[in-house]
Order: C-alpha cells, then sequence, then structure tokens
C-alpha cells in the first residue's frame, strides 16, 4: 500500500481530501497542527493522525519517514489572518518550506504536491488567465506562495517528481467549514438571513468545488510522472462575475431549505447590490 502524508490534512480541504485518498486505497498520514481539532477526520484502520508543526524539522522527517508522497497544503490560509503576525506567517508559509521538501526527498518520497494558489496573478485584465501569465502578488500571503514554486523545482530529479497546483477559490461543504471563502459566505447569508449583499458584482473571479478540486489532488498521485513533472497547473472551474454567485446560490439554498415556508416562497427572498 502506498502512503501519502497530508501537510494540512485537519483543515478544510483536508477533511474532504483524506477520505478521498483512503477510498482510493492510499495510507495516509495526516500532519498537523490541530489548531482547530481533528474532529471532521474518519476513523479509519489506514489513516494516522500526527499533531506537528511543519516548522519542526525533526519530528516532521520523522513522520514522512516510509511515505510514497506529499500533498502540502499546511499554511496560513488567508490575508487577514496572515496579516496578524507577517513574521510568523513567513516562517510558515515560506522560512521552512524548503526544509521540508528536502526532507521528504531525503525520506525517500517519490513525488511532491505543493498546493499554491491562483492569488499569485493578482488582479488581471486578462480573459484568460494561464499559467504562464506574469506573477503579481498582492499581499505577503500570494507573494510568498509565488516564491515557494520555484524552491520545489530546483529539488525536481527523475526519482522526486515535484509539481504545483494553483487552486482557485474554494468552495463547498467539508466536516471542518469556512465561512469566509466567496460562495460559502453568500451561501451562509442566503440560508440564515435570507438576504445575499454583493459589494459590486462586477469582478471576475476563479472558483472550484471542494469536491472537485480534491479529486485532482488524487488523480496527481497516479498520473506519470513525465506528464506533471516540474509543471504548474492551474486548479480551477471557471470565471464568474460576483453578481452571477449570488443567482447561482439562491435556488440552491431553497431548495435545501424545503422544510421553510419562507424559503418555499422565492417573493420572501431579498438580493441586494451594493456599489457601482
Amino acid at each position: 500500500m502506498q502512503k501519502v502524508l497530508v501537510t494540512g490534512g485537519a483543515g478544510y480541504k483536508g477533511c474532504v481530501l483524506v477520505p478521498k485518498l483512503l477510498v482510493a486505497g492510499y495510507g495516509v498520514i495526516v500532519y498537523d497542527l490541530m489548531l482547530f481539532g481533528s474532529a471532521g477526520l474518519p476513523s479509519h484502520p489506514n489513516l494516522k493522525v500526527v499533531t506537528g508543526d511543519i516548522r519542526d524539522s525533526a519530528k516532521y522527517a520523522d513522520a514522512v519517514t516510509g511515505c510514497d508522497h506529499v500533498i502540502h497544503m499546511a499554511c496560513i490560509s488567508n490575508d487577514p489572518s496572515f496579516d496578524l503576525d507577517p513574521s510568523l506567517s513567513r516562517t510558515i508559509n515560506y522560512e521552512c518550506f524548503e526544509p521540508l521538501v528536502l526532507a521528504s526527498k531525503s525520506a525517500g518520497v517519490k513525488r511532491f504536491i505543493f498546493i499554491s494558489s491562483s492569488s499569485v496573478y493578482g488582479v488581471s485584465e486578462s480573459p484568460e488567465v494561464t499559467e504562464e501569465h506574469p506573477l503579481v502578488p498582492l499581499t505577503d500571503y500570494n507573494k510568498y506562495k509565488g516564491l515557494c514554486e520555484p524552491i520545489l523545482f530546483r529539488h525536481q530529479s527523475p526519482e522526486f517528481t515535484c509539481v504545483t497546483i494553483r487552486p482557485a477559490t474554494v468552495c463547498g461543504y467539508s466536516p471542518r467549514m469556512r465561512f469566509d471563502l466567496t460562495v460559502n459566505i453568500l451561501t451562509n447569508h442566503a440560508y440564515n438571513k435570507g438576504i445575499i449583499t454583493i459589494f459590486g458584482g462586477e469582478q471576475q473571479r476563479p472558483n472550484v468545488h471542494i469536491d472537485d478540486v480534491c479529486e485532482l489532488y488524487v488523480k496527481l498521485l497516479a498520473m506519470p510522472a513525465e506528464k506533471i513533472a516540474g509543471e504548474i497547473f492551474n486548479g480551477r472551474r471557471n470565471f464568474r462575475k460576483r453578481s452571477r454567485f449570488g443567482s447561482n446560490v439562491r435556488p440552491v439554498t431553497i431548495s435545501a431549505r424545503t422544510g421553510s415556508p419562507r424559503a418555499r416562497s422565492p417573493k420572501n427572498w431579498t438580493g441586494t447590490r451594493s456599489g457601482p
């Protein structure tokens, strides 16, 4: 049985990804600081949960021993959290990255998948943002994501396949939910308040459902090395205006609340837009 170590595996995406890996027949080691606990993870004989800091090189090296693959997701995962303590965030999102890669390679890991971010592109006027688009990071969070990418590829070798994914903003249900993501915010407000407020509305934003992006991570483990080694891939479904998010969330949420007379009646729904 091949083993996969997932850093940040007890988080929002990890709690969806880990069950998919187990179903696919992998042994899984979750390596996570457990700031939000591990209640979102399943109980499974092929799952091992390790409470650890990715900055602790010795503990990480011990945990990754015997693993075939690493999916690296652990980070301070949004701009407001990063800005609470920029120095601390830099140590987690950037300074410990190369030691983590080197420890993985030394342990005999065959494939290292780095989960970067589509935010490395910044704000673009281009109608189609491909992987060749220049990186124009606007915050420290996406700046350090972008800086890690070439570090990883310095260690690419025939025995150590390195690949980077730049996922769009993720949405959808997880046992360890996040409500600071655009579609999740709108769904939360629609369900609990019966009103969606969209600021502006003309901005285009790439999004991807959590099930889709986690399926991508699983598939990357089995893809031929020659097709992905040293490559960067965007992970998204499509670009949509924020105003369209509201129209998509609304009918789905009404359907989900069939027990509520108010929800069953669209005339009781209110949608607002702020800004131009």
